[in-house]
């Protein structure tokens, strides 16, 4: 299991996001977002993989660095601090997935610099923090696996016993790009979404959180993220990167989900609504949409 590093207890809201992959529009909006709302960077949180699909994967992590937001060693910044051949990402080998990633993995690996994947060699695999008393563990992919993917419909045997690894009231995931909160028995499992990649509904928005303590517990708030998807798409196109990845903005579908669980493939194209989880430390949380 990997050490923790503790960034602290926490009695204000914090912003959870996942996966910009160097998709500089999004982190903008999403950066704009919270400032709006009064949250400032340390009180933000990412859960890694700065750097994959879009065209700008250095100015990403620059403008993360310099803000000094906690970041979740994903595995893209694993393989490009090791200078390895590979993203990591846990694709199938030679599926559409995988050839794709080889090529804007060579680009992203190209354009950041060592400076900076030298920060990425040191990020922490988990954070772990507390909010309003809930102790939280925050990775990239699973406890032990850092490219292990987690769906809303992983089985919840599975969730299970990574919440007993992390040995957490809550668990804060991400890789899988889908967002979504799921109640375990007494413990949560929350997963962000991503800013770099729409969510695989047919919209172009992207996904983002805030958790919010409450008297007897939090609240965890998905929200969903317009920003200059079209400006995103062109840079991809501009950078001769994959296509796919710039209709993928544009369109809110993804290349290929052969990745998902079969009921996670079957929602392709129904549009997310933004969700609110009362969770009440350890007994009963009630959700509710907006």
């Amino acid at each position: 299991m990997p050490q923790p590093h503790h960034l602290g207890s926490f009695d204000a809201p914090l912003l959870i996001f996942g996966g910009p992959y160097g998709n500089h529009q999004a982190l903008d909006a999403l950066l704009a977002t919270a400032e709006t709302l009064g949250i400032p960077a340390s009180h933000m949180l990412c859960t890694g993989d700065l750097a994959a699909y879009a065209a700008d994967p250095q100015a990403v992590a620059d403008q993360i660095r310099d803000a000094g937001i906690a970041v979740v060693m994903g595995n893209v910044e694993e393989s490009l601090g090791a200078d390895a051949g590979d993203c990591g990402c846990g694709f199938t080998s030679g599926s559409e997935c995988d050839v794709m990633a080889a090529h804007w993995y060579r680009y992203a690996a190209e354009a950041i610099d060592q400076e900076t994947k030298r920060w990425m060699r040191d990020l922490p695999r988990r954070i772990d923090l507390s909010l309003n008393g809930v102790t939280i563990a925050a990775i990239h992919g699973g406890v032990d696996q850092i490219n292990r993917f987690v769906f809303p419909a992983t089985p919840v045997s599975e969730k299970t016993a990574e919440l007993d690894t992390a040995d957490a009231d809550m668990v804060i995931g991400g890789h899988s790009g889908l967002p979504f909160s799921e109640t375990v028995g007494p413990r949560l499992w929350h997963n962000a979404g991503v800013i770099g990649l729409p969510a695989n509904d047919g919209t172009p928005r992207v996904w983002y959180s805030v958790l919010m303590p409450e008297a007897s517990g939090i609240t965890v708030e998905l929200r969903s993220l317009s920003y200059d998807h079209a400006g995103a798409a062109a840079a991809i196109r501009a950078a001769d990167l994959p296509q796919a990845y710039a209709d993928a903005l544009e369109t809110g579908f993804w290349p290929n989900d052969d990745i998902m669980p079969d009921a996670d493939r079957q929602r392709r194209g129904v549009a997310l609504i933004e969700q609110t989880l009362h969770w009440q430390q350890p007994c009963q949380a009630v959700a509710a949409a907006e």
